[in-house]
């Protein structure tokens, strides 16, 4: 079964432009056992199968190279990282560049902590904390080349969380449902008080499978003014119109 999986895997990855080496497929079948066995006493995901953790997880977080240029980038944060995606199957794939992942619960982080030590990762770090606040923060600010994000939000709030974070001239990729063209479509007036372009808007589905995926693609062409993101709470009460 499992040296199915990791075929169908490296197949997978093959159609996305990608080589997957020996270590980087032990990372992800590591990173599975973690996930696996932290989800019995923590609950950090629904789907446990390891076909369904590869397809629907890995390669999921990973597909976003289909729409994005990944050698023009150094920077990425991800926004509400969870359990460690897309952030931490990115950083396995591209591990050359830097990494910081986002989250609001500690307890979270504390297991994506652990993969990151267990996977030997470099230069990639989680920060506790809302990014009402620590976007915020001119350490963080405008810091990163992109900004990256398969929290489930709408996408006016979303971007009111993620565009504060991403330096002019780069962009923020929200992950989003093949059913989300509507709200994302109504969420560009508020994007460019923000400093965003139009979204463009890709769609693909995930190799191997009949799963869409729509990609919600935001150019940072103007900085974002001081007065965003609000206050904790105020974008997800009341998003931008």
């Amino acid at each position: 079964m499992g040296d199915l999986i990791k075929a169908q895997f490296i197949d997978a990855c093959k159609s996305l432009g990608l080589k997957v080496s020996k270590l980087q497929w032990e990372q992800f079948h590591t990173y599975y056992e973690l996930l696996v066995e932290t989800n019995k006493v923590m609950n950090l995901t629904a789907i446990t199968d390891y076909k369904e953790v590869v397809l629907k997880h890995f390669i999921d977080s990973i597909s976003i190279v289909d729409v994005m240029d990944m050698s023009k980038i150094k920077s990425i944060i991800d926004v509400g990282t969870g359990a460690g995606f897309p952030g931490v199957p990115l950083k396995i794939m591209f591990p050359e560049k830097e990494f910081l992942l986002l989250d609001s619960l500690n307890k979270r982080l504390n297991f994506v902590d652990n993969v990151i030590d267990r996977l030997e990762l470099k230069n990639i770090v989680t920060v506790h904390g809302r990014s009402e606040e620590l976007a915020h923060n001119p350490r963080y600010r405008e810091h990163f080349d992109l900004a990256v994000s398969r929290a489930v939000a709408n996408m006016n709030t979303l971007a009111e969380y993620c565009l504060p974070f991403v330096k002019l001239g780069g962009t923020f990729v929200a992950y989003k449902s093949a059913t989300s063209a509507p709200e994302l479509e109504a969420a560009s007036e508020p994007i460019k008080k923000l400093g965003g372009s139009d979204i463009s808007l890709d769609r693909m589905t995930l190799p191997a499978s009949d799963i869409e995926r729509i990609f919600a693609i935001v150019k940072k062409e103007r900085n974002t003014p001081k007065g965003f993101p609000r206050k904790a709470g105020v974008p997800s009460k009341t998003p931008l119109q």
